[in-house]
């Protein structure tokens, strides 16, 4: 495996994320998660584990979509564990993540809400 950036704040995930969706790195994208991370993805459904995230971002990266920064919205911490999230720039929903500090010092997804709509959707 190359070596990668590591996520040293809990912001610098999405950025990272960004950065890898554009360049077609799955595994890269898959990285930024722990082994037994939980995604709310596809849509109605769950991805559990990072060989699971891992697949499903090399079949949504297949089509080579375009992802743009967003600006998140500011961070919850709290010791080792940390919630991001993201207001999507059409303004439909948001996103939202728990992360976790790594024994290193860098940060992992563990839960990842990738969109929420509203109830009236």
């Amino acid at each position: 495996m190359p070596d990668r950036e590591k996520a040293m704040c809990p912001e610098d995930i999405t950025r990272l994320f960004v950065e890898r969706s554009n360049a077609g790195d799955a595994a890269g994208v898959a990285a930024l998660y722990e082994e037994g991370a939980v995604m709310a993805y596809p849509p109605g459904a769950r991805t559990v584990g990072r060989e699971a995230i891992r697949a499903l971002w090399e079949r949504v990266l297949a089509d080579r979509p375009h992802f743009e920064p967003e600006a998140p919205l500011p961070t919850l911490v709290g010791e080792d564990i940390a919630l991001t999230s993201t207001p999507p720039r059409d303004g439909s929903g948001a996103r939202a993540q728990v992360v976790r500090r790594q024994p290193d010092g860098s940060w992992l997804r563990l839960l990842d809400q990738p969109e929420f709509v509203s109830p009236t959707d």
